[in-house]
């Protein structure tokens, strides 16, 4: 198993605190494991988008809650905005674009279950 250090994808992020039976064994056991697992303030803004417009039955206190969890707080920073401008267009959604450009930067595994970020530059697991 691949030992990191991670970033978490939204779903990731999401589904692990609601403990949806989509999370894969294989991310439950890095969750649960000794690895250190970021979670981006992107991802906390994009879950309380879709929250405030009722796309997403989320708990409102993220901030709180990820820590317990044993997520590692990621701020976005000026390098990780201008990181996106170098990355091709294999992906439109902005929330996914930024956390890949953060995972490149920081030299980041991204956990995910989306298979469109295995077309860019950066570890997935």
């Amino acid at each position: 198993m691949t030992v990191g250090p991670f970033l978490a994808d939204t779903h990731i992020i999401f589904w692990s605190i609601s403990d949806d039976r989509r999370l894969s064994e294989h991310h439950r056991a890095i969750l649960a494991s000794e690895a250190v697992v970021f979670a981006s303030a992107a991802s906390v803004w994009e879950i309380a988008i879709k929250r405030s417009i009722g796309k997403l039955n989320a708990p409102d206190d993220l901030p709180t809650l990820l820590p317990k969890m044993r997520f590692q707080p990621l701020v976005v920073t000026l390098q990780h905005a201008n990181a996106i401008s170098g990355l091709p267009h294999h992906h439109g959604d902005p929330f996914d674009r930024l956390l890949i450009a953060q995972a490149q930067v920081e030299n980041l595994t991204i956990l995910t279950s989306d298979p469109h970020f295995a077309r860019y530059d950066v570890a997935v697991a």
